[in-house]
């Protein structure tokens, strides 16, 4: 047995040796490849709605000569605005290839995606990124650049062929009412497929778009509002059956319509704090009382309330529509406190302008009665208003016999008088004169809204 071990491990050292007597051949060596070269079958595209479905550029590049099959090799196509450096680049993927052809529409789609204006040419550039299937070893072409021209693609919704639009609804500033103040409710036209305007929303509201001021036949509205989303934006259309759902917050919010793509889009620019003022005079019910606002959030409340004549006129404020929030009753003389009893309008009934400050807290409450004073009674008389508790405004006639200006004030005395500084149909306290034409006027004024005051002059 011992020869046997001696004999199988001399077997085992010589056929070691011979093994280690043969060279093994050297590894292939594979090179990377090169980066793409671009070129393109024209360098200036303008091309008509007639062309849409016709090729109308073709982009070539050199193989990168990868060491795989050609037919994985991978390429982007990437075209963006000039001098972004591709960093909103549309893509287009094209595997073992050396070209791809993009019809009118397939390049026109990527323009007006960028925002080019119809109908004038821009810069644009063009790449290529080559790589393995699994995006390994990527080379950029040359960039390619080459001019390109939108043409006008028929819109998604129709624009208004009056060229104006207004909003009107509950969430707006004058509620359902139509026609509506076109100084504050109007749309202003940005260019023929785009509409932008800043409003006052009343949070949880809803409304509509209109053509024509003071028309029903027609409005712009979606289909289905209970969209999640909705109310920040989405897709819009033509005498469609729901209303727009309004955002959940008062404050003001630009609105911009864009037609060519059938979208609207909802901003916030100020969201108003809100304080209710709950009372006998309208069954302590924090859910359907009116509010008082804070446009800057800062703890500083402004707001009218109507107060029907009869009851106790005691009240409280609280700081969200039921009595789950901070509650605010009386602290003392024009004082607040968080665990007083009752406040008490002063003069029983009446239209109050309230004033109330959550810092120091302090409060005010004042009846008013209104008017317009001007140069059509020489600024030396007022004419009265009427208030009406179904539209909550006040209105009044005048007669102006050559064009002037006048103002609204409470009480037949300037320490509380309205203006339009802005000349924007919204009023600021102590603003400007408002200018009037001559004729015969009906005015409305609107102090509903807390913390965004407007008139109208029909």
């Amino acid at each position: 047995m011992k020869h046997i071990f001696k004999f199988i491990s001399v077997a085992f050292g010589v056929a070691f040796l011979f093994a280690a007597c043969n060279k093994v051949a050297d590894l292939p060596y594979y090179a990377n490849g090169n980066a793409p070269v671009l070129s393109s079958s024209t360098n200036e595209v303008a091309a008509t709605p007639a062309d849409s479905l016709n090729d109308i550029i073709t982009f070539s590049w050199t193989s990168p000569v990868y060491a795989t099959d050609s037919s994985t090799v991978k390429y982007i196509v990437q075209i963006d605005s000039a001098g972004r450096n591709f960093s909103n680049a549309v893509s287009r993927t094209v595997t073992g290839q050396l070209s791809t052809t993009y019809t009118a529409k397939e390049l026109n789609d990527i323009l007006v995606g960028f925002g080019f204006a119809f109908g004038i040419a821009y810069d644009v550039d063009v790449r290529i990124v080559s790589s393995y299937a699994n995006n390994n070893e990527q080379y950029m072409s040359n960039t390619l650049a080459i001019k390109a021209t939108p043409y006008v693609v028929p819109p998604k919704v129709e624009p208004p062929s009056s060229g104006t639009l207004f909003l009107v609804g509950s969430a707006s500033a004058g509620g359902w009412n139509n026609p509506v103040p076109a100084l504050t409710q109007q749309f202003t036209k940005i260019d023929d497929l785009t509409y932008e305007g800043t409003f006052y929303i009343a949070g949880g509201g809803e409304y509509l778009m209109l053509p024509v001021n003071g028309d029903w036949n027609h409005k712009y509205a979606v289909a289905d509002n209970t969209i999640a989303g909705l109310a920040e934006g989405g897709d819009f259309g033509y005498d469609l059956s729901q209303n727009f759902p309004g955002p959940a917050a008062s404050g003001l919010y630009t609105i911009r319509v864009d037609f060519q793509a059938g979208k609207f889009t909802v901003t916030q620019v100020k969201a108003y704090a809100l304080m209710y003022v709950a009372g006998d005079y309208q069954g302590w019910n924090p859910a359907t009382a009116p509010a008082v606002a804070s446009p800057n959030s800062d703890g500083i409340f402004e707001g009218y309330v109507n107060v029907p004549a009869g009851g106790s006129y005691k009240f409280k404020f609280t700081s969200q529509p039921d009595w789950n929030g901070t509650n605010y009753g009386d602290g003392g003389v024009n004082m607040l406190s968080t665990s007083g009893g009752d406040l008490t309008f002063p003069d029983g009934g009446g239209y109050y302008k309230i004033n109330a400050n959550v810092n120091d807290l302090t409060w005010s409450a004042k009846a008013t009665t209104w008017s317009m004073i001007g140069s059509f009674t020489g600024w030396g008389s007022d004419i009265d208003m009427t208030y009406d508790d179904g539209s909550k405004t006040w209105s009044g006639t005048i007669t102006v016999a050559a064009d002037g200006e006048f103002k609204f004030r409470a009480n037949y005395d300037w320490g509380l008088n309205y203006g339009d500084s802005g000349a924007d149909g919204t009023l600021n306290e102590g603003g400007d004169n408002i200018k009037v034409t001559a004729g015969t006027h009906t005015i409305t004024l609107d102090l509903h809204n807390s913390g965004y005051y407007y008139y109208k002059i029909q």
